[in-house]
């Protein structure tokens, strides 16, 4: 019970520091999606880290240096590096047994990226979810995040938490 309330808290505190610095970001979308994933995957790096209040700064550091990465990366992003990963996130959480990777790489721009989907499960209002981890690689530099997506009415797959 404890270890679940750290989560939500490591996750309220990323969710929130990485809001405050995409607001202070310019340069588009894609540098406030590379800011938001960098992030989060920063927060969850950290709050592995540390014990007791220790956690809430390895979280915090976690989650600023994985904003700065990320941002660094995510201004490097054009629309066809996004139509590719949205493209392969949509057929990996449609199609991919649980746990394999599925690749894409812009040729153009040498951008790459994997997203590995984890097993399917119903939240609590009936929806079919997926957790997910999604690598992304610019210049040789590869950053990690992690997220969930779950099943719309219309067989469409929502991100809800990235």
């Amino acid at each position: 019970m404890i270890r679940n309330a750290r989560y939500i808290a490591t996750g309220l505190m990323a969710l929130f520091l990485s809001v405050a610095l995409s607001a202070c970001q310019t340069g588009g979308e894609k540098q406030t999606l590379g800011t938001l994933l960098g992030a989060v995957g920063g927060a969850v790096v950290g709050s592995q880290i540390g014990s007791g209040s220790g956690t809430i700064v390895a979280v915090a550091a976690g989650t600023l240096l994985g904003a700065y990465a990320g941002s660094k990366i995510g201004k490097s992003l054009d629309s066809a590096d996004r139509l590719a990963m949205q493209q392969t996130t949509h057929k990996s959480l449609e199609n991919t047994p649980s746990g394999n990777a599925v690749s894409w790489r812009n040729p153009d721009s040498g951008h790459s990226g994997t997203v590995t989907p984890q097993p399917s499960y119903k939240n609590a209002t009936g929806q079919y979810c997926r957790e997910y981890e999604q690598t992304i690689t610019v210049d040789g530099r590869t950053e990690t995040a992690y997220g969930t997506a779950c099943r719309q009415a219309d067989g469409s797959w929502k991100i809800i938490n990235s």
